[in-house]
């Protein structure tokens, strides 16, 4: 395990994944359902998808060594571009993706529901979002599946921490466009880093 490379997953995941929908998912559903049983089922959706992730990175990473790093430093310039793209529109579309989540939970599901409820939610969110794509792109780049999964899941986790505890304080005082802002920056900074590592 490379704990520099965790801390880089950790990095890029967490600020692409804070602006994302499944931040604004996380939200809501621990506003109308119990919000510890929402976490466990967002955690296990996350563990599910970065597991999907990871093992598509392992099976890139057997390409030429210069083909990954290009299709790495591509991946980061596409996600910057999203990310970019989607700020414009970030903060008019907050409140429609809440009322699209609040009408996904179910208020009156306890237990083991809610965590049945949160996973497939997220789950189905999470399908070619661009945190999983970043995941398979860092496995391919640094061939190093453990670190990668475990700074992503970690990034993921920590993400879906904040919008269950201090989600809706964080919207009032940040706006949603800066961090697609922030996020499109980190992605610019590690197509940066990959072209780099590839001229050396």
């Amino acid at each position: 395990m490379d704990l520099l490379v965790v801390a880089l997953a950790f990095g890029a995941i967490f600020v692409v994944e804070l602006p994302d929908k499944t931040f604004i998912a996380t939200l809501v559903m621990s506003t109308k359902m119990r919000p510890l049983f929402v976490w466990i089922g967002v955690a296990l959706a996350f563990l599910v998808q970065t597991g999907v992730a990871v093992g598509l990175g392992k099976a890139a990473s057997f390409l030429p060594e210069q083909l990954i790093h290009s299709i790495a430093a591509l991946m980061f310039l596409i996600g910057a571009v999203i990310l970019f793209r989607e700020a414009r529109s970030a903060d008019a579309d907050e409140a429609g993706q809440e009322e699209e989540y609040a009408a996904k939970s179910d208020a009156d599901a306890h237990g083991f529901r809610v965590v049945v409820t949160s996973f497939l939610v997220l789950f189905a969110a999470e399908w070619g979002d661009l945190s999983q794509l970043l995941t398979i792109s860092l496995v391919a780049k640094y061939d190093d599946p453990v670190s990668v999964f475990l700074g992503a899941w970690g990034a993921l986790l920590a993400v879906s921490g904040l919008a269950v505890i201090v989600g809706r304080l964080l919207l009032q005082r940040v706006k949603l466009s800066a961090l697609h802002y922030v996020g499109a920056t980190v992605c610019v900074l590690m197509a940066l880093l990959t072209v780099w590592e590839m001229t050396r």
